[in-house]
């Protein structure tokens, strides 16, 4: 596997698909760059899921997150953005992606995208 950041999440098989569990992450050096100064951002990207027949390979979701380092994204996209990728991936029971920006502006942003497969709820 390469150690060059990636935007393709590698998976593996669930090995309890029978069992709902929660996985989580918790990245604390997550950067983009804001759009409108082109300055970085800084944030701890926490994701917690249930996966279903598919579980997120952890090096590949680590180069994954740091594919970001010089994209400019506005928190809510760029959070909105690693949920759609996850649930394309591995298509989770249940998701949820907090993105926890340090504060810009004299403002503390925190983003929460919550997913929750059909049928489960």
């Amino acid at each position: 596997m390469s150690t060059t950041p990636s935007r393709q999440l590698e998976t593996f098989p669930n090995p309890r698909p029978a069992r709902d569990y929660e996985v989580r992450f918790e990245c604390p050096e997550f950067t983009c760059v804001c759009p409108k100064t082109g300055q970085p951002d800084f944030a701890t990207i926490r994701i917690r899921y249930v996966p279903d027949a598919l579980c997120v390979e952890l090096k590949s979701l680590k180069l994954y997150l740091w594919s970001y380092r010089d994209v400019g994204a506005f928190h809510e996209a760029v959070t909105n953005q690693i949920a759609d990728d996850i649930i394309a991936a591995v298509a989770p029971r249940k998701l949820v992606v907090e993105g926890d920006f340090l504060v810009r502006g004299g403002i503390h942003t925190v983003v929460e995208v919550r997913h929750e497969a059909p049928g489960r709820g």
